[in-house]
C-alpha cells in the first residue's frame, strides 16, 4: 500500500480539539466508513470496508480474445456485448470516460439509456471529437452530453459509472479493435465508495472542464469482502511511487504486460529483483518499441531479465504488473512520463489472489505467442 503524507505541528493540542475529534472516529466508526483526502506521504486513512458476503460476486473480470475475433471482419458478442449489457442496467445516471470512442454498438446502449430518461454524460478527447465526429454528432442529437478536454496532452481514462455504484475500467478503448482486435481488460466492480472515487474524477472533467491536475482519491483505499483495492489519479498524484513501491516489496515474482514502457525507475526495480531471485518476466508491444519507445526494453533485455515482444498482429494494449501473486495493477497508464505527468489517467491496485491469477492466465496466453 502506498504510504501518505503525516502532518506534524509544534502546537500544543486544544483539549476540545481533541474530544471533538474523538467524537468524529466514533461516529464514523458506527455509522460507516471514515475517509480523508490523503496527498503523498500523508497519514493513510483506514481503509474502508463495504459490506460483502465474503464471495468474488462485488466483480466481473473480462479479457478480449483476438486470437479468436481478431481475424473478423464484423465480431460481435465478447468484453463490448458485456460493457453494452451492463449499461443497459442504468436506472439514473451513465456517466462514460473513454480516449477513443468509435464503436456504434457502445453508442446506441448510451442512447437507449437517454432515450428510457436515465442521464447520460460522455467524456473524452478533443481528437476523438474530431475523428469520430458523426458518431459524437449522434449521441448528441441523443441527448448525451459531451465534453472533450481541448488539449495537447491526452484524456486517457477509460472508465463508466452506473447510477453512483457500478464501475466499469481497464485498458479497453470504445473501439472495434480495441474490443475484438487487441489485447485488453475490462472489470465490472459493484461498489458505491469506488464508484465514488471515479465520480470525483468524473466531475472535475465535466462538471469544472479541469483537466491535467491532480487530484486524489476521496476513498484512497476501500476493503470489498476482504479485498484491499487502492485508486490513484493522473497527472501527478503518485501513480509512479505507488506502483514503485509494490515492486519494490515483491518477494517472489513480478510478471507485465505492457503497451508501452519508458520508465527508467520501474525498470532498474525489476533488473534488481530479476537479480535477487525473484521470477521476473514481461511481454512489450511490438511496435511501440520499434517505434523507438525501447529504452526499458533494451535496459532489460541487456541486464538477462527474460522479456518478449508481443506477437499479436495488432496491438498488445494491456497495462498490468501481476506481483507475488497477490497484487495487480491495471487501469488506463502506462508505464511512461507523460502517463504520471500529463495525461488524465486512473488506476487501481488490487490484492486478491483470484483476480491475480485471472490476469496471469492472461500473461501466460500472451507469453506464449510472443517472441523473445
Amino acid at each position: 500500500m502506498a504510504k501518505r503524507r503525516s502532518s506534524s505541528s509544534s502546537a500544543s493540542p486544544n483539549p476540545l480539539t481533541i474530544i471533538g475529534s474523538f467524537i468524529v472516529v466514533i461516529l464514523a466508526l458506527v455509522f460507516g466508513g471514515y475517509s480523508l483526502l490523503a496527498g503523498p506521504g500523508e497519514a493513510t486513512p483506514a481503509p474502508v470496508v463495504e459490506p460483502g458476503d465474503g464471495s468474488n460476486a462485488w466483480y466481473r473480470l473480462y479479457f478480449t480474445d483476438p486470437t479468436v475475433t481478431g481475424q473478423l471482419d464484423e465480431p460481435t458478442g465478447g468484453l463490448p456485448d458485456q460493457v453494452a449489457a451492463g449499461m443497459d442496467t442504468a436506472q439514473k445516471t451513465l456517466d462514460v470516460v473513454v480516449y477513443e470512442f468509435n464503436w456504434e454498438p457502445l453508442a446506441e446502449a448510451m442512447m437507449r439509456a437517454a432515450e428510457r430518461g436515465v442521464k447520460v454524460r460522455l467524456v473524452t478527447d478533443t481528437d476523438t471529437v474530431t475523428e469520430d465526429k458523426a458518431l459524437i454528432d449522434e449521441l448528441k442529437k441523443a441527448d448525451v452530453a459531451v465534453v472533450d478536454d481541448q488539449r495537447s496532452a491526452i484524456m486517457h481514462d477509460k472508465f463508466v459509472i452506473i447510477d453512483s455504484s457500478v464501475l466499469w475500467t481497464g485498458s479497453m478503448n470504445f473501439t472495434i479493435n480495441d474490443g475484438y482486435k487487441n489485447n485488453n481488460s475490462f472489470m465490472e466492480i459493484r461498489s458505491t465508495r469506488l464508484a465514488e472515487n471515479y465520480q470525483a474524477k468524473f466531475d472535475q472533467m465535466f462538471e469544472d472542464k479541469i483537466f491535467g491536475e491532480t487530484l486524489y482519491a476521496l476513498n484512497p483505499v476501500i476493503t470489498i469482502s476482504g479485498t484491499e483495492i487502492e485508486t490513484y489519479f493522473s497527472p501527478d498524484a503518485g501513480v509512479a511511487e505507488a506502483i514503485l513501491e509494490e515492486l519494490r516489496a515483491a518477494k517472489t515474482s513480478i510478471y507485465f504486460l505492457a503497451f508501452s514502457f519508458t520508465r527508467d525507475d520501474m525498470s532498474s526495480v525489476l533488473i534488481e529483483k530479476q537479480q535477487a531471485g525473484l521470477t521476473v518476466q514481461g511481454v512489450f508491444e511490438t511496435r511501440q518499441i520499434g517505434a523507438g519507445a525501447d529504452a526499458a526494453w533494451l535496459a532489460l533485455t541487456q541486464a538477462g531479465v527474460d522479456v518478449r515482444k508481443d506477437g499479436n498482429p495488432r496491438t498488445m494494449h494491456h497495462k498490468v504488473f501481476i506481483i507475488d501473486g497477490e497484487t495487480v495493477v491495471m487501469g488506463s497508464y502506462n508505464f511512461s512520463k507523460n502517463a504520471e505527468e500529463n495525461n488524465d489517467e486512473n488506476v487501481l491496485i488490487i490484492h486478491n489472489a483470484t483476480i491475480a491469477q485471472a490476469y496471469f492466465a492472461e500473461f501466460q496466453k500472451v507469453w506464449a505467442v510472443a517472441e523473445p
